[in-house]
């Protein structure tokens, strides 16, 4: 099998008690990595860089995937998105207020998550399971809702005082991940819940994630398409937005609007 295509993150789908699927698009199909588990694949990066927002041919990707002038002009690329805590929008100073009121005026989740260890993070929406998975994490479960993206931030900024917001992403990828009372480890955090925030506590269980995975790295090497374009070996398995193969792992999302040839070797 052989196929050409512009990078994309990684699509997941959740299945409750087994492996989550993952799937690579291209423009007009998906593949399901899931079947590929344990073969001999090659990725190679023809050279050819497109921005994920217009498409745009670019020489260098910035933000994951935009191009330059998208970089500078778009709200999503904007340092907010990386410290919510510093959202402007009300300030009037979004550089798009209708990309604001959809995506940063609307309800977010606020969790706690098992990636390295235990972490806490915050998603739009009320079903943060997409990101869950994008995360690594082994499993996790909901803290609080909050109205914006704003208080969510003020929300984490507070909690990361107690417990990390940032995931080790090689121990994630070795599975060395201890077990973790979520249920208790949320009502621990009931106390440090910022006075100025309008929430909503959450009641709901712990949600447990299992990857396709054949074998755990023992020692994480990446690989870096700028660096050297061809990666090949045997996939061992996908966890968050790793592809992981004998000889090194790669971080899909990192490269998104590569285009790379994909071959069943």
């Amino acid at each position: 099998m052989k196929s050409e295509l512009n990078l994309q993150k990684l699509k997941t789908e959740f299945r409750d008690g087994q492996e989550i699927l993952y799937f690579m698009a291209n423009e007009s199909s998906f593949i399901n990595l899931n079947e590929f588990l344990d073969q001999s694949l090659s990725l190679e990066f023809t050279g050819q860089i497109n921005c994920i927002h217009c498409d745009r041919t670019t020489k260098k990707s910035f933000g994951q995937g935009f191009c330059f002038p998208c970089f500078r002009s778009l709200a999503r690329c904007d340092m907010c998105l990386v410290r919510p805590e510093t959202c402007h929008f009300q300030q009037g100073t979004c550089r798009e207020p209708e990309w604001g009121i959809e995506n940063c005026m609307q309800a977010h989740t606020v969790y706690l998550a098992n990636s390295s260890g235990l972490k806490v993070g915050i998603t739009r929406g009320e079903n943060p399971l997409g990101r869950w998975m994008d995360q690594g994490a082994v499993a996790a479960i909901p803290l609080a809702t909050v109205n914006r993206r704003i208080d969510a931030g003020r929300v984490e900024v507070a909690l990361k005082q107690i417990v990390s917001d940032k995931t080790n992403w090689r121990k994630m990828l070795k599975g060395d991940v201890d077990e973790v009372d979520l249920c208790q480890e949320r009502e621990k955090m009931r106390q440090y819940m910022p006075d100025d925030v309008t929430y909503q506590w959450s009641k709901a269980p712990a949600v447990n994630i299992r990857y396709p995975i054949v074998e755990h790295p023992k020692k994480v090497t990446s690989f870096n398409f700028d660096k050297n374009p061809l990666v090949e070996g045997t996939l061992k398995g996908i966890k968050g937005q790793y592809l992981i193969f004998d000889t090194g792992v790669i971080n899909i999302r990192k490269f998104a609007g590569y285009r790379i040839s994909f071959r069943q070797n």
